[in-house]
């Protein structure tokens, strides 16, 4: 804060740094911090945009850290999913020894060098992760002419039966954890919240689900996809990345680039795709917390 002495010469007020929640008026100031980095910000960026800094949908709260100016040097969403953008080693170490306390905690998803950063802070041998995923973050930019369009479209209400399921046995794959088994209502319910929003995409015939994709964060700079599914007698014939082509393609007309991950595991879904234009950009790590609370279920 800024002081007057007699001589009006301004004082700068320093304060000790540290942790604050924050509050829903300091929106902007975070989402400006969040914009220096777009391609590695968009799912905290976009959850502010959605939910607003304390709205119950994000399933955790929002933190900064800010040095002895007020100036931000950390921004943490700690919860369910933790995500951290930090300048500063101090503010990964104050977020890191949060996330340690906060019972809640399912998974962190980052560039790998700062998940190793806060692992670095985070981890006492009595309390590393479950296990941790290496993922390639892949990013489109320009349109690309698909060879064929298929029947995609926003998904609706009356799809959910058939998307959920298959949700859930993707995010049990990659987690060790079934959303349906642990929260089938709440789980049930995000999906649909997801498609009331007009994020997930899906092509289906006969009532069989063929591909599927959700938008799972979205700002004016990057979309951000996952949950990308090709029903298991479609693979390996162009079909999948196609079907990603033509979406990725309506999704450039409203942000700068698309962007989502791959695990480093999964040869299939990494040539997918890049046939669809995909290029990578940077390493990131998923890594899941040791179950220390009740809260369940994966995304």
């Amino acid at each position: 804060m800024l002081e007057f002495s007699q001589t009006q010469t301004p004082v700068l007020m320093m304060q000790p740094p540290g942790l604050q929640k924050l509050t829903e008026g300091e929106a902007a100031e975070v989402l400006a911090f969040l914009a220096n980095r777009p391609l590695h910000t968009f799912v905290m960026a976009s959850f502010v945009r959605d939910n607003g800094l304390t709205g119950e949908a994000n399933r955790g709260h929002y933190y900064a850290y800010r040095n002895e100016f007020g100036q931000l040097e950390g921004v943490a969403l700690v919860g369910h999913l933790t995500l951290v953008e930090t300048q500063s080693d101090a503010a990964m170490r104050s977020f890191a020894e949060l996330t340690h306390d906060c019972t809640d905690a399912h998974a962190m998803v980052g560039e790998w060098t700062k998940v190793g950063e806060f692992l670095d802070h985070y981890s006492p041998e009595a309390s590393a992760p479950r296990h941790l995923n290496r993922q390639l973050l892949m990013e489109r930019s320009q349109p690309m002419a698909p060879r064929e369009l298929n029947d995609l479209r926003p998904a609706t209400i009356d799809d959910l039966d058939l998307v959920a399921p298959v949700h859930a046995q993707m995010a049990f794959e990659e987690s060790g954890v079934n959303p349906l088994e642990k929260d089938p209502v709440g789980f049930r319910q995000r999906c649909a919240r997801r498609i009331e929003k007009g994020r997930t995409w899906v092509v289906t015939s006969n009532g069989r689900l063929k591909f599927k994709a959700d938008i799972a964060g979205e700002t004016p700079e990057v979309i951000y996809l996952e949950g990308i599914y090709v029903a298991p007698d479609h693979r390996g014939n162009g079909f999948g990345s196609q079907c990603l082509i033509q979406l990725t393609n309506h999704l450039l007309r409203q942000a700068g680039s698309v962007c989502l991950l791959a695990s480093l595991r999964n040869q299939a879904a990494q040539n997918c795709y890049r046939k669809a234009g995909f290029k990578l950009r940077e390493y990131y790590d998923i890594l899941y917390f040791r179950y220390r609370g009740t809260d369940s279920d994966s995304r």
